[in-house]
């Protein structure tokens, strides 16, 4: 009688190869529905505040806070079901190779020949993103207007978030597919070496999108101007020079219009810095803190105008303390870290995908017997092959971001902000209805972000010194 290891030797290597990469991907999915339930677990027993946060949050909105995180796990597991379902059946039915031969027949017409491998390559691209966008509108629309809607966070109409959807997917396009195409082509005629050129190639796509984003790109979704004269702006100022961070520009990001979620973040390299804030950031800013003016139109046709009873957002001294954590990061030379990270990765990838390359049983695997596409090549091993690789580097990332954070806070301390922070975390916490209790494993694996009480004693424990 034959054991289940002798069966699987006798297989093809094609055959391993892909029943492994199934394998793989059901085990990941198993683990993190795990995780998932051990949080959803918290969520449903952990009813009352604990004795621990009863000084910074009130039952009402601890109340809030869980309905919402266990409305939005709920969501995550059934998304993710359907996610895992729709992957299996698509590498089951021979999903990739069928949407390269459509590719090829769409491009075919368009008189262009198998010998145009980058066209076909494109038209399969864009067929893909097609797809997944198509498959992934009612999972979004779920969530925007049944979830986010519930809880009070959406502020976008069924027209305006069309409208939006559209327009990322034409930019994403517009993006996309150049840069796939000249990727494309340094690989073909790279040679021994086209690992280095295209590993170059990324690199440098990379700095240049991280540096127009905010100018050119994130303004086609919403409206950024420049923040006021005024009491802020100057402590913003005085702040960067004190630490010599080389701000140039300051903006106001309209983000009210689409939701009441808040955030903050830098942007530029060298001397060209900008800080961009959330208006749902500023108490003093935010247009859902404002009554809409009689006769008013325009965006609000588009963007409903949910005014709330109570304040949302920070005052000017906490803000001043998210943004010496935000700085801190910069000072602490993390942003420069993560990019060397990042491109040390992405180096190793290439490299290895240039040793793989040239194996015929990867491609077997996955239903091209005849042909090797290098667009399929990329996909197989940066996607399937690479996945236990990349699960590992996910982990150990939010492993150094979680300390980051820590150090970013313990810089806001150093120019003393501790009790302003402490103060701006509860607010934020409070408006982004973030629920402060975890399972200690689901906070381990997947917050990039240290638990709020851990990061408030520590702050604590800063005011008392």
């Amino acid at each position: 009688m034959a054991l289940p290891g002798d069966l699987w030797a006798e297989l093809p290597a094609e055959k391993r190869i892909f029943c492994s990469v199934l394998l793989f991907s059901w085990a990941v999915y198993l683990w993190e529905a795990f995780l998932a339930h051990r949080q959803r677990r918290v969520y449903r027993t952990t009813t009352h505040v604990p004795q621990e946060l009863g000084q910074i949050m009130d039952s009402e909105t601890f109340e809030k806070s869980r309905l919402y995180q266990l409305d939005k796990s709920t969501f995550s597991f059934w998304s993710g079901l359907y996610s895992e379902v729709e992957g299996t059946m698509i590498l089951l039915c021979g999903g990739i190779p069928f949407l390269w031969n459509l590719s090829g027949r769409i491009s075919g017409r368009a008189g262009f020949g198998p010998e145009y491998e980058i066209v076909q390559s494109l038209v399969f691209l864009l067929l893909a993103t097609l797809f997944s966008a198509v498959t992934g509108l009612p999972w979004s629309l779920y969530n925007t207007f049944i979830i986010e809607e519930k809880h009070g966070f959406n502020q976008q109409t069924l027209g305006f978030f069309l409208k939006d959807a559209i327009k990322k997917f034409i930019v994403t396009q517009c993006i996309l597919l150049p840069v796939t195409s000249l990727l494309l082509y340094i690989i073909k005629i790279g040679g021994d070496y086209f690992f280095i050129y295209a590993w170059l190639f990324t690199l440098v796509v990379s700095l240049v999108l991280v540096t127009i984003y905010a100018d050119y790109i994130a303004p086609l979704f919403d409206k950024f101007i420049p923040l006021p004269e005024g009491e802020l702006k100057q402590q913003i100022e005085t702040m960067a020079k004190s630490i010599d961070f080389p701000l140039t520009k300051v903006y106001v990001v309209e983000g009210s219009k689409r939701s009441s979620h808040s955030n903050a973040y830098f942007y530029g390299f060298f001397k060209n810095k900008r800080i961009v804030l959330f208006d749902t950031l500023l108490e003093d800013y935010s247009a859902l803190n404002k009554e809409p003016a009689e006769g008013e139109d325009g965006e609000n046709e588009e963007t409903k105008s949910k005014t709330k009873n109570k304040k949302q957002g920070c005052k000017n001294e906490e803000v001043l303390a998210v943004l010496g954590h935000e700085l801190g990061h910069w000072k602490l030379g993390h942003t420069v870290k993560n990019i060397i990270i990042s491109q040390m990765n992405s180096f190793l990838c290439f490299f290895l995908f240039a040793v793989l390359i040239g194996r015929k049983e990867l491609f077997a695997a996955f239903g091209f017997y005849d042909t090797q596409p290098t667009l399929i090549g990329l996909m197989i091993i940066f996607q399937f092959i690479f996945s236990p690789y990349n699960e590992v580097l996910s982990f150990c990332l939010t492993v150094l971001s979680r300390r980051f954070e820590f150090q970013a806070d313990a810089f806001a301390k150093e120019l003393g902000k501790a009790k302003d922070l402490y103060s701006a975390l509860i607010k934020l916490n409070k408006d982004n209805l973030g629920f402060p209790v975890s399972d200690w494993i689901f906070s381990m694996w997947h917050y990039s972000h240290p638990p709020l009480l851990e990061r408030l004693q520590a702050l604590k424990d800063a005011k008392q010194e």
